[in-house]
């Protein structure tokens, strides 16, 4: 990326020491000539606002929220004045913030709420948005030059000295603190999407924190002090500024470019607009910078598009190198942009365009209501985030243009969504609650509503989320959640990892627990992502990539998970690597510093998966003996066994020499029933509920396979309450109830197994008459086994 920088000179005749955006995109700047001037997106003078009696420090603007639209902005001056604006230069209201000294610095909170002042007296004071003091946070005793908001407006942070600080806003919170620089800390901010803090100071270096304190990254030191730092609103990157310098930077830190406007001094304060697209800068001179990040790329299936300019997105074919179109939007400035299956999607701030990939004249062309913040596509639909007045929120639209679904539930935080935090696949919307951070709401695509299992809630907080994208219905899309604490987690949307429960229902699917959806994967994971043509997962952990060819394992047998999956090292990757994109076989890793290496994945899975997908089977173990891959014949051998087709699942075991799993597969095979197969695959996978459901809803239920059921596995209270309820086989359980005391010379002690004794006599040639009976009416209901 790059920044295309303009500087309008003639701005103000003296230092200008900030501006602020309007939420309808004009600029506002303040000077020490105590002039107050509007500006265009564009860099032209929108003319003035107003003339002050006084030097003004800061300026804020009132934040646009869905509740409120009020044309204010809050002034902070150099005689400890603060006050309340209109955009037409009448003054609201004038109070005495601090008494000693300037008010360095103003910030209004996220929801227009409250505000927040750091003075020279070395106090930060909150108060109301009318402008009535609520309290005084903290007193430091040295100068506050600058702060920020916390992203739950729970807590401020402040530079105090060489430190940072971190004051939460409830009584009785102990403040968090740490030597941040080397020098006095001039500038911080605090993104309320990543929740990560930047800070500069007079070190002349700018460093990445954690929201405790950790430092994530620290920069050489630069030939001048930073003199200002601020997050752009999608928490995707940040601008540095100093002496005539200006920079943009990952999130990570490292740079995307550098620019050295000529002639505009210091930057003294940075400000970038809603939509993350422009920024703009006060410079010691008096003049007033505004820059557009300009150069993103996305890549697919060979294809790249940039926005090489504002308007304009470039289409080039990277294998041949040749250009394939060049798309203008006259109408508006791009704000974002993707591309993937087979579509390319670009917004604007009203309209948002769908090209069909070589069809590139022809746009579906749809209306928005409010400028978008993110896109993201999946194989039938693509989902838009926006924010604002007339926001809609999350909406989820067809490559035809047509909605189909807007997803919403109570807290919903548009403004605090990335890629991270919300995950689209063909038939599910994943979107982590920013108002509950343990918890990921999970809705159908198509309808809108919440799915039967609901929410998934984690014991820890979530940073991350993401979908399989290949499989084909709920019963078989998979959730991946990385947590605070590094762990990945692997979730199952439908609440059994089988979608033919025979026919167990959405009751039966809600009341399955998060423990029974939930398996941890992996621990201290850096990145993860899904393959978009199987539903291969990729994860990079400790200096490893770790590949699952078949993750739904950990559902249907989890001895199969760590057979079916490869770990490679890779000491290339370094610290912090994060996987861009997982294309086909090819996986794109962005290393901390910047640079991008293109790692080739194993091919087989996604053939593998497409022979499965379409009951390939033969083909599917023609493939894997090709190969010769342990991990390629564990995932088919768990693939055919939650289909059904216990032919392939009887090779592929045995080709990896799981004697015990090949000779249960053997033995399933020959109940003659195909409901006693069912249940028989269900308790495999280690699901007895599901299994006894299964037998129990049979017509006629059996019965007697469901009782040895629960007696092979111990739940004799069960066992006994079937036999009793369907008045048959009492002396069944009675009967192996008393041998397994007996094998443990052991007296019965349950109160129901003793009430029953007294008035069932155990006959063993009975019980096995009555077995003997059980299994050939069994037979008679499906004549042929299964071969």
């Amino acid at each position: 990326m790059r920044l295309n920088v303009t500087v309008n000179a003639a701005a103000h005749a003296e230092l200008a020491p900030s501006v602020t955006w309007t939420p309808d995109h004009e600029l506002i700047s303040v000077g020490d000539d105590k002039v107050i001037r509007r500006w265009q997106s564009d860099g032209s003078n929108a003319g003035e606002v107003t003339t002050v009696d006084g030097y003004v420090t800061c300026v804020s603007y009132f934040p646009s929220t869905a509740h409120h639209a009020v044309d204010i902005f809050a002034l902070s001056f150099s005689d400890g004045f603060l006050r309340l604006m209109t955009r037409a230069g009448r003054e609201e209201k004038r109070i005495k913030a601090h008494d000693a000294g300037a008010v360095i610095n103003v910030k209004w909170n996220y929801d227009g709420s409250a505000l927040c002042t750091g003075g020279e007296d070395g106090c930060v004071k909150i108060w109301s948005h009318s402008g009535n003091l609520r309290s005084t946070l903290v007193q430091t005793g040295k100068p506050v030059y600058a702060t920020s908001w916390g992203p739950d407006n729970n807590a401020v942070l402040l530079a105090c000295g060489r430190d940072i600080m971190v004051k939460s806003l409830q009584v009785g919170q102990k403040p968090l603190r740490w030597s941040a620089h080397e020098g006095v800390v001039t500038c911080v901010d605090w993104n309320a999407v990543n929740n990560l803090i930047v800070s500069g100071g007079e070190d002349c270096t700018y460093r990445v924190w954690d929201s405790f304190g950790r430092q994530l990254y620290a920069s050489s030191p630069n030939p001048h002090v930073v003199t200002a730092v601020t997050w752009n609103p999608k928490g995707d990157s940040f601008a540095v500024g100093g002496f005539d310098m200006l920079r943009l930077c990952d999130k990570t830190g490292w740079s995307y470019c550098r620019e050295r406007p000529k002639g505009t001094g210091s930057l003294m304060d940075i400000q970038w607009t809603r939509d993350g697209t422009q920024l703009a800068a006060a410079t010691g001179s008096g003049a007033v910078l505004f820059a557009e990040v300009l150069g993103q790329a996305v890549e697919w299936n060979g294809i790249q598009a940039v926005l090489d300019e504002p308007r304009r997105i470039s289409v080039v074919d990277i294998t041949s190198d040749q250009m394939e179109e060049y798309l203008d939007f006259p109408r508006d400035r791009v704000l974002t942009f993707a591309i993937g299956h087979e579509h390319l999607v670009a917004a604007t701030a009203t309209q948002c365009f769908i090209y069909r990939i070589g069809n590139w004249n022809t746009p579906q062309i749809c209306d928005l209501r409010a400028p978008p913040t993110l896109l993201l596509l999946s194989s039938g639909s693509f989902l838009i985030v926006d924010s604002g007045a007339n926001s809609l929120g999350i909406q989820v639209l067809n490559y035809e243009g047509r909605q189909l679904s807007n997803p919403r539930f109570q807290g919903l935080q548009t403004d605090l969504l990335n890629s991270s935090t919300i995950a689209l696949a063909p038939d599910a919307v994943a979107v982590l609650d920013g108002s509950d951070p343990k918890t990921v709401r999970c809705f159908d695509a198509f309808s809108g509503g919440l799915l039967t299992t609901g929410s998934i809630t984690h014991s820890a907080s979530i940073v991350e989320v993401a979908l399989s994208q290949f499989a084909q219905g709920l019963e078989r899309r998979m959730l991946t959640i990385i947590d605070a604490n590094r762990d990945l987690w692997l979730c199952i949307l439908s609440g059994g990892g089988n979608g033919n429960g025979g026919g167990r229902g959405a009751e039966a699917a809600a009341s399955t627990s998060n423990q029974d959806r939930c398996f941890k994967l992996h621990t201290q994971v850096d990145s993860m992502a899904w393959g978009d043509t199987s539903d291969t997962l990729c994860a990079i952990a400790d200096g490893r990539l770790v590949t699952w060819y078949y993750p739904m394992a950990a559902f249907v047998n989890r001895d199969l998970l760590p057979r079916a999956r490869t770990v490679t090292p890779c000491p290339e990757m370094g610290k912090l690597p994060t996987i861009s994109s997982f294309q086909g076989a090819h996986l794109s890793v962005r290393r901390a510093d910047g640079a991008v290496l293109n790692v080739g994945t194993v091919s087989g899975p996604p053939l593998l998966y497409e022979y499965a997908a379409g009951q390939r089977w033969n083909e599917a173990v023609r493939l894997c003996r090709f190969l010769r891959e342990d991990a390629m014949w564990a995932a088919l051998a768990a693939m055919a066994i939650r289909d059904r087709h216990l032919e392939t699942a009887e090779t592929a075991l045995a080709a990896i020499s799981e004697v015990d799993k090949l000779q249960y597969i053997l033995y399933i095979k020959d109940v003659p029933s195909e409901e006693g197969r069912n249940a028989e695959l269900a308790l495999f996978m280690r699901r007895p509920d599901e299994a006894e459901n299964i037998l129990l809803q049979a017509s006629p239920p059996l019965t007697y396979r469901a009782i040895m059921m629960n007696i092979a596995l111990f739940r004799w209270e069960r066992a006994l309450e079937l036999a009793v309820r369907n008045k048959s086989h009492v002396d069944t359980v009675l009967g192996h109830r008393k041998k397994y005391l007996e094998r443990f010379g052991r007296p019965e002690a349950n109160p129901r197994f003793l009430q029953y004794a007294e008035s069932v006599e155990i006959d063993w040639d009975a019980i096995n008459a009555k077995k003997e009976k059980e299994l050939e009416d069994e037979r008679e209901r499906n004549p042929r086994s299964y071969k």
